[in-house]
């Protein structure tokens, strides 16, 4: 049912310039800044903490409208704009005597590098899809860059393409805010490329807001951290190597097939039963043990589970990893609606006082002036599964998963998830 979209990136040749510093247009606030414990979170399995980098890729065709006009230019100019009102991100990360992470506001700059591709982005196909194998090109590694501790917490890089298309990619400091919190960051850029003199939401730092309390009060278990269960996964988010990655689409047709699955009066998500057909899909394709114990773990933003909510501007990680546990026999041989339950039931976790226990217990629609992206989101895969809304080639609307699958089997998960989904 659900369609596989493939990206073929081509070989190609660069021409990079020398890496360059991009400072505030003016002076910026100096002094320390405390992370949150959700932001410092800092575990043996890295995919639940926050201390690492992360790749972003937007691809960008041409604009006739726009010209004339060098995107790299365009957007270090605009993020000069938008580091006075981000004045963290300038800054450094220390760590205090104990062991926790704050922010030196040093008034410094981030790190930008603009190269040209002989490449259009038609050569990338008609659905350019991660992993891109051609990200050492697209993202230059820089020596230093990367380090946790007193290093530049942001790259950024502006590839312009032979068609007159560019690819932007931003490689950036988990600890300082997820993926959304960067997404508004970038909106920022936007909104400064095209001529705006502040931002429509103004950034707001009030990382107490999610600090442990005094003395810590662990409401629940915390599943996501506990090394007991199977996680499907656990194994091969660490070795890439035993990893192939696929994508499906699924667009209103396929949505409405799947819905077919449960009864008429049954209520839930497009993205619920997404989820909870690929965690079936996915262990009946593995086959383990009837008996072994595996879980789900789901990404909820709790920013809007806050009574009253996060403040609007607030760009620091508020991401939790709500979990839930059962068996292959019970997920495999139960009707659909079990598996929905569980997926509902564990992102309904995802509450203000979860955040609290969890802190006591421890990118397409953006716009430079060029339109919006062909692709944004992650530049590699390294969560094994996600879900994001995505157009086509087409123009059709649906939902693309993303999916790393262990390398030993491709072809029957692949065909598992296809016919299933």
């Amino acid at each position: 049912m659900a369609r596989t979209l493939q990206s073929t990136p081509p070989a190609f040749k660069v021409r990079r310039s020398e890496p360059e510093l991009v400072a505030p247009i003016k002076p910026t606030p100096r002094g320390y800044k405390s992370l949150s414990d959700i932001d410092d979170r800092y575990d043996i399995d890295d995919r639940y903490g926050h201390r690492f980098v992360h790749p972003v890729i937007l691809l960008y065709p041409y604009n006739p409208s726009m010209e004339g006009k060098d995107p790299a230019k365009v957007i270090t100019d605009a993020i000069a704009k938008t580091l006075v009102f981000y004045c963290p991100f300038v800054g450094r990360l220390k760590e205090r005597p104990n062991g926790k992470l704050s922010v030196d506001c040093t008034d410094e700059d981030v790190l930008f590098i603009e190269e040209d591709a002989d490449v259009t982005l038609q050569q990338f196909g008609d659905n350019p899809l991660p992993p891109f194998p051609c990200m050492d090109e697209l993202l230059f590694d820089v020596k230093g860059y990367g380090e946790m501790l007193n290093c530049l917490l942001f790259l950024i890089q502006v590839t312009r393409l032979k068609c007159g298309g560019f690819i932007f990619t931003i490689c950036h400091n988990r600890t300082m805010g997820n993926a959304t919190k960067l997404l508004q960051f970038m909106k920022v850029v936007g909104e400064m490329a095209r001529g705006a003199l502040s931002p429509t939401i103004s950034p707001v730092w009030e990382r107490h807001l999610l600090n442990a309390r005094t003395p810590p009060r662990v409401t629940y278990a915390h599943l996501e951290f506990d090394q007991e269960f199977m996680d499907m996964n656990a194994d091969d988010i660490t070795q890439p190597n035993n990893m192939v990655n696929l994508s499906f689409f699924f667009g209103s047709n396929e949505i409405s097939t799947l819905r077919k699955l449960i009864p008429l009066h049954y209520q839930c998500t497009t993205h619920i039963i997404l989820t909870a057909c690929l965690w079936r899909c996915h262990t009946k394709a593995l086959q383990p043990d009837p008996d072994q114990h595996i879980r789900r773990i789901c990404i909820v933003n709790t920013r809007y589970k806050f009574n009253p909510p996060l403040p609007l501007g607030y760009y620091g990680n508020s991401i939790a990893y709500p979990t839930t546990v059962t068996t292959t026999d019970k997920l495999c041989r139960s009707p659909l609606e079990y598996a929905i339950e569980l997926v509902k039931l564990t992102k309904g976790k995802a509450t203000e006082e979860y955040m609290k226990s969890k802190a006591d217990f421890l990118f397409q629609d953006m716009d430079f002036g060029w339109g919006k992206a062909v692709y944004g989101g992650d530049a590699n895969n390294t969560y094994g599964k996600h879900l994001i809304p995505f157009t086509n080639n087409k123009g059709e609307e649906g939902i693309l998963l993303n999916s790393l699958l262990k390398n030993k089997n491709p072809n029957g998960n692949h065909n598992y998830i296809k016919s299933n989904m």
